[in-house]
Protein backbone atom coordinates (compact mmCIF):
# COMPACT_ATOMS: atom_id res chain seq x y z
CA UNK A 1 0.00 0.00 0.00
CA UNK A 2 1.17 3.22 -0.67
CA UNK A 3 2.34 6.04 1.87
CA UNK A 4 1.00 9.40 1.70
CA UNK A 5 3.42 12.28 1.28
CA UNK A 6 4.83 13.52 4.70
CA UNK A 7 3.15 16.93 4.88
CA UNK A 8 6.29 19.02 6.26
CA UNK A 9 6.28 22.58 7.92
CA UNK A 10 9.68 24.44 7.32
CA UNK A 11 10.35 26.87 10.37
CA UNK A 12 13.81 28.95 9.38
CA UNK A 13 14.41 29.96 5.68
CA UNK A 14 18.27 30.88 5.81
CA UNK A 15 21.23 28.85 4.62
CA UNK A 16 19.91 25.44 6.27
CA UNK A 17 16.01 25.94 6.12
CA UNK A 18 16.70 26.53 2.14
CA UNK A 19 17.88 23.53 1.61
CA UNK A 20 15.37 21.23 3.42
CA UNK A 21 12.73 22.81 1.54
CA UNK A 22 14.48 22.17 -1.16
CA UNK A 23 14.51 18.68 -0.44
CA UNK A 24 11.25 18.62 0.31
CA UNK A 25 10.55 19.92 -2.86
CA UNK A 26 12.21 17.90 -4.84
CA UNK A 27 12.29 14.70 -3.30
CA UNK A 28 9.47 12.24 -3.57
CA UNK A 29 7.61 10.94 -0.15
CA UNK A 30 7.21 14.94 0.88
CA UNK A 31 4.65 17.49 0.26
CA UNK A 32 6.23 21.34 1.61
CA UNK A 33 2.79 23.02 3.26
CA UNK A 34 4.59 26.23 4.02
CA UNK A 35 7.48 28.39 5.25
CA UNK A 36 7.73 30.30 8.19
CA UNK A 37 10.69 32.97 8.96
CA UNK A 38 10.08 36.66 10.80
CA UNK A 39 11.85 38.11 7.66
CA UNK A 40 12.22 38.19 3.93
CA UNK A 41 13.84 35.38 3.80
CA UNK A 42 10.31 33.05 3.50
CA UNK A 43 9.22 34.99 0.32
CA UNK A 44 13.02 34.96 -1.00
CA UNK A 45 12.62 30.68 -0.53
CA UNK A 46 9.54 30.93 -1.96
CA UNK A 47 9.94 32.37 -5.02
CA UNK A 48 13.01 30.10 -6.42
CA UNK A 49 10.98 27.42 -5.17
CA UNK A 50 8.50 28.71 -7.84
CA UNK A 51 6.54 30.68 -5.38
CA UNK A 52 3.77 28.15 -4.30
CA UNK A 53 4.00 27.95 -1.15
CA UNK A 54 1.92 29.23 1.87
CA UNK A 55 4.21 31.65 3.85
CA UNK A 56 3.83 32.73 7.55
CA UNK A 57 5.63 35.40 9.97
CA UNK A 58 4.09 33.12 13.29
CA UNK A 59 5.07 30.06 14.14
CA UNK A 60 2.31 29.16 16.01
CA UNK A 61 -0.77 30.49 13.58
CA UNK A 62 0.96 28.41 11.11
CA UNK A 63 1.38 25.33 12.71
CA UNK A 64 -2.44 25.73 13.53
CA UNK A 65 -3.22 26.49 9.70
CA UNK A 66 -1.17 23.64 7.93
CA UNK A 67 -1.86 20.87 10.37
CA UNK A 68 1.62 18.88 8.94
CA UNK A 69 2.62 15.94 9.78
CA UNK A 70 6.30 17.10 10.61
CA UNK A 71 7.68 20.14 11.06
CA UNK A 72 11.68 20.95 10.36
CA UNK A 73 12.61 23.76 12.36
CA UNK A 74 16.51 25.80 11.00
CA UNK A 75 15.92 28.84 13.02
CA UNK A 76 18.10 29.91 15.42
CA UNK A 77 19.82 28.20 18.72
CA UNK A 78 17.53 30.04 20.56
CA UNK A 79 14.27 28.86 19.75
CA UNK A 80 14.95 25.27 18.99
CA UNK A 81 13.96 24.24 22.11
CA UNK A 82 10.27 26.21 22.16
CA UNK A 83 9.65 25.10 18.62
CA UNK A 84 10.37 21.67 19.28
CA UNK A 85 8.51 20.98 22.38
CA UNK A 86 5.76 22.97 20.53
CA UNK A 87 5.76 20.48 17.23
CA UNK A 88 5.57 17.24 19.07
CA UNK A 89 3.11 18.31 21.41
CA UNK A 90 1.09 19.41 18.33
CA UNK A 91 1.66 15.42 17.13
CA UNK A 92 4.20 16.22 15.09
CA UNK A 93 7.34 14.55 13.93
CA UNK A 94 10.35 16.95 14.11
CA UNK A 95 13.66 17.78 12.10
CA UNK A 96 15.95 20.02 14.20
CA UNK A 97 18.88 21.28 13.34
CA UNK A 98 21.56 21.40 15.63
CA UNK A 99 22.19 22.15 18.64
CA UNK A 100 18.97 20.63 20.41
CA UNK A 101 18.75 23.81 22.28
CA UNK A 102 20.59 25.95 24.09
CA UNK A 103 21.27 24.38 27.44
CA UNK A 104 21.46 20.62 28.44
CA UNK A 105 18.77 20.42 30.33
CA UNK A 106 16.65 21.97 27.10
CA UNK A 107 18.17 19.31 25.18
CA UNK A 108 17.25 16.39 27.49
CA UNK A 109 13.39 18.86 27.79
CA UNK A 110 12.99 17.87 23.86
CA UNK A 111 14.39 14.48 23.61
CA UNK A 112 11.68 13.26 26.82
CA UNK A 113 9.21 15.51 25.20
CA UNK A 114 9.13 13.47 21.73
CA UNK A 115 9.32 10.15 23.53
CA UNK A 116 6.51 11.15 25.11
CA UNK A 117 4.67 12.20 22.13
CA UNK A 118 5.90 8.89 20.33
CA UNK A 119 7.11 10.76 17.45
CA UNK A 120 10.18 10.63 15.69
CA UNK A 121 13.22 13.20 16.31
CA UNK A 122 16.05 13.77 14.38
CA UNK A 123 18.81 16.13 14.60
CA UNK A 124 21.09 17.57 11.71
CA UNK A 125 24.36 16.19 12.31
CA UNK A 126 24.93 16.69 8.72
CA UNK A 127 28.53 14.49 8.38
CA UNK A 128 27.01 11.62 9.74
CA UNK A 129 25.26 11.09 6.28
CA UNK A 130 28.61 12.14 4.52
CA UNK A 131 30.14 9.24 3.31
CA UNK A 132 33.96 10.90 3.01
CA UNK A 133 33.54 11.86 6.95
CA UNK A 134 32.31 8.10 7.41
CA UNK A 135 35.35 6.97 5.84
CA UNK A 136 37.76 9.72 7.72
CA UNK A 137 36.30 8.44 10.88
CA UNK A 138 37.23 4.36 10.08
CA UNK A 139 40.04 4.99 8.70
CA UNK A 140 41.27 7.01 11.98
CA UNK A 141 40.07 3.93 13.89
CA UNK A 142 42.91 1.88 12.52
CA UNK A 143 45.39 4.30 13.69
CA UNK A 144 46.37 2.82 16.99
CA UNK A 145 45.32 4.66 20.65
CA UNK A 146 45.97 6.94 21.78
CA UNK A 147 44.55 9.29 18.95
CA UNK A 148 45.52 12.80 18.45
CA UNK A 149 42.33 14.44 16.56
CA UNK A 150 42.97 18.63 15.08
CA UNK A 151 40.46 19.86 13.64
CA UNK A 152 39.27 23.05 13.01
CA UNK A 153 36.83 25.47 10.79
CA UNK A 154 37.40 29.51 11.14
CA UNK A 155 35.26 31.70 8.82
CA UNK A 156 36.32 34.74 7.67
CA UNK A 157 32.26 36.28 7.09
CA UNK A 158 31.50 39.64 6.16
CA UNK A 159 28.34 40.72 4.38
CA UNK A 160 25.12 38.01 5.05
CA UNK A 161 27.03 35.55 6.59
CA UNK A 162 28.85 38.16 9.07
CA UNK A 163 24.89 39.20 10.00
CA UNK A 164 24.34 35.16 10.17
CA UNK A 165 26.86 35.05 12.89
CA UNK A 166 26.60 38.34 14.81
CA UNK A 167 22.55 36.77 15.01
CA UNK A 168 24.16 33.44 15.89
CA UNK A 169 26.39 35.16 18.93
CA UNK A 170 23.22 36.30 20.30
CA UNK A 171 22.73 32.75 22.26
CA UNK A 172 25.66 30.45 21.60
CA UNK A 173 29.60 30.88 21.25
CA UNK A 174 31.28 29.01 18.01
CA UNK A 175 32.71 26.36 19.92
CA UNK A 176 28.97 25.27 20.62
CA UNK A 177 27.45 26.03 17.71
CA UNK A 178 29.76 24.46 15.26
CA UNK A 179 31.47 22.19 17.66
CA UNK A 180 28.98 19.84 18.29
CA UNK A 181 29.39 18.18 14.83
CA UNK A 182 33.19 17.94 15.10
CA UNK A 183 33.19 16.86 18.96
CA UNK A 184 30.87 13.98 17.97
CA UNK A 185 33.38 13.21 15.22
CA UNK A 186 36.10 12.82 17.95
CA UNK A 187 33.98 10.51 19.71
CA UNK A 188 32.71 8.54 16.80
CA UNK A 189 36.62 8.10 16.34
CA UNK A 190 37.68 6.91 19.93
CA UNK A 191 34.57 5.39 20.49
CA UNK A 192 36.15 6.02 24.63
CA UNK A 193 34.65 8.16 27.49
CA UNK A 194 35.56 11.99 27.79
CA UNK A 195 37.33 12.97 30.67
CA UNK A 196 37.71 16.82 30.65
CA UNK A 197 37.87 19.61 28.62
CA UNK A 198 39.74 22.91 28.58
CA UNK A 199 38.65 25.64 26.52
CA UNK A 200 39.86 29.82 25.70
CA UNK A 201 38.37 32.31 24.01
CA UNK A 202 38.30 35.93 22.61
CA UNK A 203 35.84 38.74 21.78
CA UNK A 204 37.56 40.00 18.68
CA UNK A 205 35.01 43.31 18.10
CA UNK A 206 32.38 45.10 19.89
CA UNK A 207 30.07 44.54 16.92
CA UNK A 208 28.95 41.16 19.51
CA UNK A 209 27.14 40.99 23.06
CA UNK A 210 28.97 41.80 26.05
CA UNK A 211 30.30 38.88 27.42
CA UNK A 212 30.31 36.98 24.49
CA UNK A 213 33.31 35.84 22.47
CA UNK A 214 33.70 35.50 18.17
CA UNK A 215 36.84 33.02 18.56
CA UNK A 216 37.18 29.81 20.58
CA UNK A 217 39.25 26.91 20.96
CA UNK A 218 38.76 23.85 22.50
CA UNK A 219 41.14 20.63 24.17
CA UNK A 220 39.57 17.92 24.84
CA UNK A 221 40.87 14.25 26.56
CA UNK A 222 39.26 10.99 26.54
CA UNK A 223 39.66 8.04 29.03
CA UNK A 224 41.51 5.89 26.21
CA UNK A 225 44.05 8.39 26.42
CA UNK A 226 43.21 9.89 23.15
CA UNK A 227 43.28 13.69 23.30
CA UNK A 228 41.83 16.52 20.60
CA UNK A 229 41.66 20.04 20.13
CA UNK A 230 39.17 22.31 17.90
CA UNK A 231 38.98 25.99 17.09
CA UNK A 232 36.15 28.19 15.39
CA UNK A 233 36.40 31.90 14.61
CA UNK A 234 33.80 33.98 13.08
CA UNK A 235 34.20 37.46 11.53
CA UNK A 236 35.95 40.13 9.18
CA UNK A 237 38.93 39.78 10.92
CA UNK A 238 39.50 35.77 10.82
CA UNK A 239 42.74 34.54 8.64
CA UNK A 240 42.04 32.69 6.00
CA UNK A 241 45.40 31.04 6.24
CA UNK A 242 45.03 27.42 7.99
CA UNK A 243 41.07 27.64 8.42
CA UNK A 244 40.30 24.19 7.61
CA UNK A 245 42.30 21.52 9.77
CA UNK A 246 40.93 17.96 9.59
CA UNK A 247 43.39 15.69 11.03
CA UNK A 248 43.70 12.60 12.88
CA UNK A 249 47.16 11.08 14.39
CA UNK A 250 48.04 7.62 16.13
CA UNK A 251 50.65 5.38 17.12
CA UNK A 252 50.53 4.13 13.06
CA UNK A 253 50.17 7.21 11.30
CA UNK A 254 47.61 9.61 10.18
CA UNK A 255 44.98 10.83 8.33
CA UNK A 256 43.84 14.25 7.08
CA UNK A 257 41.42 15.56 4.59
CA UNK A 258 43.39 17.46 1.96
CA UNK A 259 40.54 19.81 0.64
CA UNK A 260 42.63 21.77 -1.51
CA UNK A 261 39.41 23.65 -3.79
CA UNK A 262 37.35 23.74 -0.02
CA UNK A 263 40.03 25.00 2.46
CA UNK A 264 41.72 27.54 -0.56
CA UNK A 265 41.48 31.24 -0.03
CA UNK A 266 38.19 33.24 0.17
CA UNK A 267 36.05 29.57 0.90
CA UNK A 268 35.94 29.72 4.29
CA UNK A 269 32.47 31.57 4.89
CA UNK A 270 31.25 29.12 2.03
CA UNK A 271 28.70 26.60 3.84
CA UNK A 272 29.02 24.32 0.92
CA UNK A 273 32.58 23.96 1.18
CA UNK A 274 32.65 22.91 4.95
CA UNK A 275 31.16 19.40 4.02
CA UNK A 276 33.64 18.98 1.36
CA UNK A 277 36.55 16.69 1.64
CA UNK A 278 38.12 15.73 -1.84
CA UNK A 279 40.37 13.61 -0.92
CA UNK A 280 42.29 11.51 2.06
CA UNK A 281 46.04 11.60 2.71
CA UNK A 282 46.92 8.40 4.59
CA UNK A 283 50.31 8.02 5.89
CA UNK A 284 52.00 4.87 7.52
CA UNK A 285 54.13 5.07 10.07
CA UNK A 286 55.88 1.84 9.65
CA UNK A 287 59.95 2.61 9.12
CA UNK A 288 62.25 0.23 7.64
CA UNK A 289 65.23 -1.73 9.40
CA UNK A 290 67.00 1.84 8.30
CA UNK A 291 64.58 3.80 10.21
CA UNK A 292 63.17 4.80 6.33
CA UNK A 293 59.23 4.35 5.90
CA UNK A 294 58.53 1.28 4.37
CA UNK A 295 55.63 2.45 2.24
CA UNK A 296 54.51 5.72 0.55
CA UNK A 297 51.39 7.38 1.88
CA UNK A 298 48.15 6.47 0.31
CA UNK A 299 45.94 8.54 -1.27
CA UNK A 300 42.20 8.04 -1.21
CA UNK A 301 39.96 10.38 -3.96
CA UNK A 302 36.47 11.56 -3.16
CA UNK A 303 35.87 12.98 -6.35
CA UNK A 304 32.59 11.60 -6.24
CA UNK A 305 31.65 13.29 -3.04
CA UNK A 306 27.99 14.69 -2.56
CA UNK A 307 27.28 18.48 -2.64
CA UNK A 308 25.80 20.41 -0.04
CA UNK A 309 22.52 19.89 -1.75
CA UNK A 310 22.76 16.28 -1.54
CA UNK A 311 23.37 15.69 1.79
CA UNK A 312 20.73 17.23 3.33
CA UNK A 313 18.41 15.34 0.69
CA UNK A 314 20.13 11.82 2.65
CA UNK A 315 19.28 14.01 5.71
CA UNK A 316 15.76 14.22 4.45
CA UNK A 317 15.21 10.61 3.47
CA UNK A 318 16.60 9.40 6.53
CA UNK A 319 13.79 11.44 8.75
CA UNK A 320 11.60 9.96 6.47
CA UNK A 321 13.13 6.27 6.59
CA UNK A 322 13.00 6.99 10.13
CA UNK A 323 9.42 7.71 10.03
CA UNK A 324 8.06 4.97 8.00
CA UNK A 325 9.80 2.22 9.77
CA UNK A 326 9.69 3.43 13.13
CA UNK A 327 13.80 3.50 13.40
CA UNK A 328 15.27 3.39 17.17
CA UNK A 329 17.14 7.00 17.04
CA UNK A 330 17.87 6.52 21.12
CA UNK A 331 21.18 5.97 20.01
CA UNK A 332 21.21 9.32 17.75
CA UNK A 333 19.82 11.23 20.32
CA UNK A 334 21.93 10.64 22.81
CA UNK A 335 24.53 11.22 21.38
CA UNK A 336 23.04 14.79 19.81
CA UNK A 337 23.15 15.62 23.82
CA UNK A 338 26.01 14.13 24.36
CA UNK A 339 28.36 16.01 22.05
CA UNK A 340 25.96 19.37 23.30
CA UNK A 341 27.06 18.54 26.80
CA UNK A 342 30.85 18.77 25.74
CA UNK A 343 30.37 21.65 23.87
CA UNK A 344 28.66 23.80 26.78
CA UNK A 345 31.24 22.34 29.44
CA UNK A 346 34.30 24.24 26.82
CA UNK A 347 31.56 26.82 26.72
CA UNK A 348 31.98 27.21 30.69
CA UNK A 349 35.83 26.02 30.78
CA UNK A 350 35.88 29.78 28.58
CA UNK A 351 33.96 31.80 30.75
CA UNK A 352 35.47 30.51 33.79
CA UNK A 353 38.95 29.85 33.31
CA UNK A 354 38.87 26.30 34.67
CA UNK A 355 39.26 22.52 33.42
CA UNK A 356 35.61 21.09 33.30
CA UNK A 357 35.69 17.48 33.93
CA UNK A 358 33.16 15.52 33.17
Amino acid sequence: MPHSPLRVLVVGCGNMGASHATAYHTLEGFELVGLVSTGQSKHVLNAQLGGGYAVFDDYTEALARTQPDAVCISTYPDTHEAFAVQALAAGCHVFLEKPLATTLAGAERVVAAARQAGRQLLVGYILRVHPSWARFVEEARHLGKPLVMRLNLNQQSHGRMWTVHRNLLQSLSPIVDCGVHYLDVMCQMTRARPVWVSAIGARLTEDIPAGQYNYGQLQIRFDDGSVGWYEAGWGPMMSETAFFVKDVVGPLGSVSITARHAGAAGNSANVAAHTQTEALRIHHARLTADDAFAEPDTWINLADEPDHQELCNREQRWFLQAIREHLDLSEHLADAVNSLRIALACDESVRTGEVVRL
